[in-house]
């Protein structure tokens, strides 16, 4: 959502620069089998978009995190506990759709998401990943600034 808001707020075209789009979901199977049972559904619905789909099962994320990013990652709770622990702060933003309405959930507010500035989270603290997550998207949308950190 927050690649959206950057590319409107610049008048360009909603979809430019992103990579794919994250759906989060949380099921207590933490078998591989049901989690790409629902990867392989949600790719033949979205097969006509033209947008790429990551599909992740929230319940899931520590069994593979640590290989991938680094130790220390907790098993999460719920969906919302994946996104309050996403790299940078203005990106902590999801929808869900709610007894027919949008629901926001923003824990960092969106201050920084409308002024583009890019933060650590501090409840995922990986200077590495996050360097390299902020000069990506900086080098997408050149107007972000990253912010000084006391690290």
């Amino acid at each position: 959502m927050f690649q959206t808001v950057w590319n409107l707020d610049c008048g360009r075209p909603a979809t430019q620069d992103i990579f794919d789009y994250d759906i989060f979901y949380f099921d207590d199977d933490l078998s591989y089998e049901a989690e790409d049972r629902v990867i392989r559904r949600a790719r033949a619905l979205f097969a006509d978009l033209p947008i790429r789909v990551d599909l992740k099962n929230q319940a899931r994320v520590h069994l593979w995190y640590g290989e991938r990013f680094g130790p220390g990652y907790p098993q999460l709770r719920s969906s919302a506990d994946g996104v309050d622990r996403f790299l940078i702060e203005c990106t902590r933003v999801a929808a869900r759709r709610v007894d027919g309405a949008l629901e926001l959930y923003a824990p960092a507010c969106l201050d920084d998401l409308f002024a583009g500035v890019l933060r650590p989270n501090p409840l995922n603290l990986r200077p590495e990943l996050f360097a390299a997550k902020a000069a990506s998207l900086r080098a997408r949308w050149p107007f972000l600034t990253i912010a000084e950190t006391d690290a």
